[in-house]
């Protein structure tokens, strides 16, 4: 079943601001990741822990964030001050829903930090990365797929998930946030 997301604003007339845009696309992805990870259990990939799930749902945010970055600077043609202000904000606002749901699984602790420097470092490394008018490059896909079957293991069950990742879940999120971002900046 697919996920349905809502990325359009109740009023098409007023301004948004970037703080608003996003909040709206970190609401988004965190649902597209969340669906995705539920997903790959639901393709028969197992879970030995709820911290491994919530490490495949960072990577999936991490990736997305990549890819509004790019479309900010490719699609969009920002500003670098707006890009730099979108990326920011919606990196707090990821941090602070992986943070509300953390809590709620594992209890108080510091969620937000290992996001943030999570976030930096995969942030160089998908820097050297393609992405393209069309999507993200192979090696693009491939980083997202490595770090998640890094992440899952190499089980008997799991030894598949480079490929689920690249070719079905890579892929639909970024059609998925391609299309919120051109509708939440409409």
């Amino acid at each position: 079943m697919a996920l349905r997301i809502k990325s359009r604003w109740h009023d098409d007339d007023a301004e948004r601001s970037l703080e608003e845009i996003a909040g709206a696309l970190a609401f988004i992805s965190w649902r597209i990741a969340k669906e995705k990870a539920i997903n790959l259990h639901g393709q028969d990939y197992v879970y030995e822990t709820d911290e491994q799930r919530f490490a495949v749902i960072t990577e999936y945010l991490v990736f997305q964030l990549q890819i509004v970055d790019r479309l900010a600077l490719q699609a969009f043609d920002m500003p670098d001050d707006d890009r730099r202000k979108l990326v920011i904000t919606l990196a707090r606002h990821l941090a602070g829903h992986l943070h509300d749901n953390s809590v709620d699984i594992f209890g108080p602790g510091d969620y937000v930090g290992p996001f943030i420097e999570l976030l930096n470092r995969r942030g160089g490394e998908y820097a050297e990365l393609a992405y393209h008018d069309d999507g993200p490059s192979y090696p693009f896909m491939r980083h997202l797929g490595y770090e998640i079957q890094q992440v899952m293991g190499e089980s008997q069950e799991n030894r598949w998930v480079i490929d689920q990742v690249m070719d079905r879940d890579g892929v639909e999120i970024d059609r998925e946030i391609r299309r919120a971002m051109h509708n939440l900046f409409e």
